[in-house]
């Protein structure tokens, strides 16, 4: 009977001083610099193993009950490269991918990163795709030297598309209008409460199609084997296996992670190796397969609602995305 007052009196404190802030600040860990571990090999040459998992986006999100948050992909890669560029041992750098895309933003920020540092410091990249490869995966790729394919490696997706959900019949069932003022005849363009117009749907197609034309410009010049009327017929948002991906020289060569830092040795001319990779300290990469734990995101939100539960999210978002590889 005491364990139950004594229950039901926190309950009553909580519900009376609930609004009160409480600080925790030892709960509170800054986010710590990256530290190198040696994953397999050993030699005086260095190959960093870079880890693009999950869907690739500019985002941080919340670790743990929300008290942290982890760096987002564009930030982690970012700080990986200044890193790897402050290393004279570092001979070769390998792009482990895994991902369905992602923003287009961020998808574009990582292959700009990745190009820039191949001018600054000379060092060979060759991306090695895994599980999926595709979109905004596919379009990092394309700053790397080569890229190596896994024989079950579904890649491709050349195409941008843009969402929203129409939820208008929804709310006239419960009984919920929307209702806005704006100085702007355009100012709720892609709005989730009401149809586009012909004349919205215009618009917003002249956008996506400039961001494909970049997509395609992207691909044109990291596969120049390829010419641009053979990018522009596959570039229709379709998905490849391995093998077509190498007939259509999308794709240099099929092969295992191993494979790729066997080759990654024999054109550096180092008979031995040290392949590492950066980690936060208390991370861990057992094996060259091991994704990053802190940056493994396979979830996207495409439908969310506030931590009220009142207002649906209304952002756009511009995505070099195979939606597909999303489902669960």
């Amino acid at each position: 009977m005491s364990k139950i007052m004594g229950y039901m009196g926190f309950l009553c404190f909580f519900f009376l001083f609930g609004c009160t802030c409480i600080s925790i600040p030892s709960f509170v860990q800054p986010v710590r610099p990256l530290e190198e571990q040696v994953i397999q090999g050993k030699g005086p040459g260095k190959i960093l193993l870079v880890d693009i998992s999950g869907t690739i986006s500019e985002k941080r999100k919340s670790k743990g009950i929300g008290l942290t948050e982890e760096m987002s992909m564009v930030e982690r890669i970012k700080e990986e490269l200044n890193k790897a560029e402050s290393d004279q041992a570092i001979a070769g750098l390998i792009l482990r991918i895994n991902s369905p895309g992602g923003t287009v933003t961020a998808s574009d920020i990582i292959y700009h990163e990745i190009c820039e540092f191949k001018k600054r410091t000379g060092v060979k990249v060759i991306a090695s795709f895994l599980d999926i490869a595709a979109s905004g995966g596919y379009y990092v790729a394309c700053a790397a030297d080569r890229i190596i394919a896994h024989p079950t490696t579904i890649t491709g997706s050349i195409g941008i598309i843009a969402f929203k959900f129409n939820i208008q019949g929804l709310l006239s069932k419960i009984g919920v209008k929307e209702e806005s003022i704006k100085a702007g005849d355009k100012k709720d363009l892609m709005t989730p409460f009401r149809a586009a117009t012909a004349e919205e749907r215009e618009i917003m197609q002249t956008i996506i199609n400039n961001l494909h034309q970049r997509f395609i410009d992207v691909v044109e010049q990291g596969r120049p084997s390829l010419t641009r009327e053979e990018i522009e017929r596959i570039a229709d948002g379709r998905v490849f296996s391995a093998e077509q991906a190498l007939d259509m020289k999308l794709i240099d060569q099929i092969g295992y992670l191993d494979d790729t830092i066997h080759d990654m040795k024999q054109e550096l001319g180092l008979k031995e190796a040290t392949v590492i990779a950066y980690l936060r300290p208390g991370d861990y990469k057992g094996t060259i397969y091991s994704a990053n734990t802190t940056t493994s995101h396979s979830s996207f939100d495409l439908l969310a609602i506030d931590r009220k539960g009142l207002v649906l999210s209304q952002d756009v978002r511009f995505m070099y995305l195979w939606m597909h590889a999303l489902a669960p």
